[in-house]
């Protein structure tokens, strides 16, 4: 699924920024019984439903015309939200210095399977989080990163 997501955002970046939006992210994802083509968008204001409505517009039959998809899905359109997950070098490095949830596939050798502390440092290999004390998790071991919010 990967490569569809990449030749989907090579295909509609472009268009997208051109409207004054930032491509976040696009994921091909099995909902149920449905595919879904989900494109996230951000701008420094924040998304709105006429945002998500005006990209939709703009991009449907351009992906329609590419037919990289052959089964029946349903595009969506939609913002990050405020707990954002950040599945890409540029995204991690965005948000170095807050604070961020870090889930493990399973329980490491201290025996806990997620983190939150101030996500320090990127790197091909790890992420370096602050808990009070710095420690080191290996890319490999991580299923999700995602910010957090506190009101």
């Amino acid at each position: 699924m990967a490569k569809i997501e990449e030749k989907i955002e090579s295909l509609v970046k472009e268009k997208i920024e051109k409207l004054g939006y930032e491509l976040y992210d696009v994921l091909y994802l099995k909902e149920g019984a449905n595919k879904i083509l989900r494109i996230v968008i951000d701008q420094e204001k924040g998304i709105s439903l006429d945002d998500c409505e005006k990209v939709n517009n703009a991009i449907k039959d351009l992906i329609d015309e590419a037919d990289y998809i052959e089964e029946q899905y349903y595009l969506e359109i939609s913002s990050p939200g405020i707990e954002r997950i950040l599945r890409k070098d540029w995204q991690l490095k965005k948000f170095i210095g807050e604070e961020v949830e870090i889930k493990l596939f399973k329980k490491d050798d201290k025996g806990n399977k997620s983190y939150i502390g101030t996500l320090l440092t990127v790197t091909d290999e790890n992420l370096e989080i602050d808990l009070g004390e710095k420690i080191k998790i290996a890319r490999k071991n991580i299923a999700q990163v995602k910010t957090v919010y506190r009101d």
